[in-house]
């Protein structure tokens, strides 16, 4: 969330940065109720104080007529301030409406575009493999070797259902365990964290209200998290932290959750596109300093690459366009693995900085050097999901037998060099 000073301040910035990230929201009309909510809350202070001063008037007078006249003036403006505050109800509720729409201001890098087709590479990283035999796709080849079962997956969940099987849950064991011990290496503390979050949380990190047709609720109104960066932001909502635990490193692992509702007819068979999963997230607080946020960023975002890279996975990184930007997001990369059968390549993994637009949902502040409180910067990215890293790790290490080659870091964890 922005500051509505911010806001007022530089209006033509906001405007720009809601075009350039195709985001429709009428600022001006944000800027009316503003001042008519600054109007209400400037009568109900001067009332507030009116009422103050007749308060302390009424303990010193003894006159009993003249404390009786005070008494009822005391009334009166209690009776107005409670008209004023209905007043300020409406108004709030369509402030605060429109305070969530506003969208953080995108880095000036950030080229312009609509959807993922406008975003621009930056790298890429690894040999495509060259098959001298009849290549399978990932559904073919773990169905062959008992990795994986969608039919029984369809019969218990629905559309979208799978199983992982044997050697295929194996697999999901030793990435996830591989993943775990790697980033670990790299400073992170390991977080295991609640997957049904109140609806505070997804509004905090940015996923409400945009999101809304992709997340599942419960019946009591609570919702369950498409990624851990929910829980963990929200675990340090309201607080105000130690400047010297900067930078806070977590990294969190949890089912997810995503209805996919925009994607009807798109990956509708296979490991991409799911409706539950898991996820291993890089979640970092640091102080309220865009060079620090930069430097982070570009920090969790290489730790994914050399991650990949120690698979052998084939992969690009780009940046991503205004259009394809979440409304907090500031700048975005995002790490997509090569999938053989398809012949294009497909996200696996994000990597975002917010500054404070999270932190500022959340109220998660701390004290300078100063004294002065200031909101925190937030960043996160993937650091792994399965099963969609199962698509690529499958379809580029099959064998012309039918076999699946283990990537050489993944043989301690999964006990075996093959499966067949």
């Amino acid at each position: 969330m922005l500051d509505i000073k911010f806001i007022r301040d530089n209006l033509d910035i906001v405007k720009e940065a809601a075009r350039k990230k195709h985001i429709n929201i009428d600022l001006d009309r944000l800027l009316a109720v503003d001042e008519s909510r600054r109007q209400v809350l400037q009568v109900m202070e001067e009332k507030k104080a009116e009422q103050n001063r007749v308060s302390r008037e009424v303990s010193t007078v003894t006159d009993q007529v003249v404390r009786g006249q005070l008494i009822s003036e005391m009334q009166a403006l209690k009776e107005e301030i409670s008209l004023e505050e209905q007043k300020l109800k409406p108004i709030m509720e369509e402030w605060r409406s429109l305070m969530l729409q506003v969208p953080n201001i995108p880095d000036m890098s950030v080229p312009e575009g609509v959807s993922d087709a406008d975003n621009e590479e930056l790298k890429t990283w690894g040999k495509k493999p060259v098959f001298d035999f009849e290549a399978k796709d990932h559904i073919h080849i773990m169905t062959a070797l008992g990795m994986v079962d969608f039919e029984r997956g369809a019969k218990v969940h629905g559309f979208r259902g799978y199983y992982l099987l044997a050697d295929g849950a194996r697999l999901s064991w030793a990435i996830w365990n591989y993943a775990n011990d790697f980033f670990g290496r790299r400073g992170f503390d390991q977080l295991l964290v609640p997957t049904i979050v109140r609806k505070s949380n997804l509004y905090g990190t940015g996923h409400l209200p945009n999101e809304v047709e992709d997340i599942y609720k419960t019946q009591d109104d609570d919702y369950l998290i498409g990624t851990s960066e929910v829980s963990a932001m929200g675990m340090y909502a309201d607080e105000v932290l130690d400047k010297s635990d900067f930078p806070i490193k977590h990294l969190a692992f949890s089912p997810c959750y995503r209805r996919e509702a925009g994607s009807h007819g798109k990956d509708t068979k296979g490991l991409i596109r799911v409706h539950e999963f898991f996820k291993v997230e890089q979640v970092v607080l640091c102080e309220a300093s865009h060079e620090a946020s930069v430097r982070y960023h570009e920090e969790i975002n290489r730790n994914t690459e050399e991650f990949i890279e120690s698979l052998g996975i084939p992969y690009r990184t780009v940046k991503n366009c205004g259009g394809d930007l979440g409304q907090g997001q500031v700048l975005k990369y995002d790490i997509e693995l090569w999938v053989p059968l398809e012949k294009k390549y497909r996200e696996i993994s994000s990597a975002s900085y917010f500054h404070d637009f999270q932190t500022r949902r959340f109220n998660i502040r701390y004290k300078d050097e100063e004294g002065r409180l200031r909101y925190a910067h937030s960043l996160n990215c993937t650091a792994i999901p399965t099963p969609r890293i199962l698509v690529s790790l499958v379809e580029n290490f099959q064998q012309s037998d039918g076999s699946i080659a283990i990537p050489e870091p993944l043989r301690q964890y999964f006990g075996k060099d093959l499966i067949k």
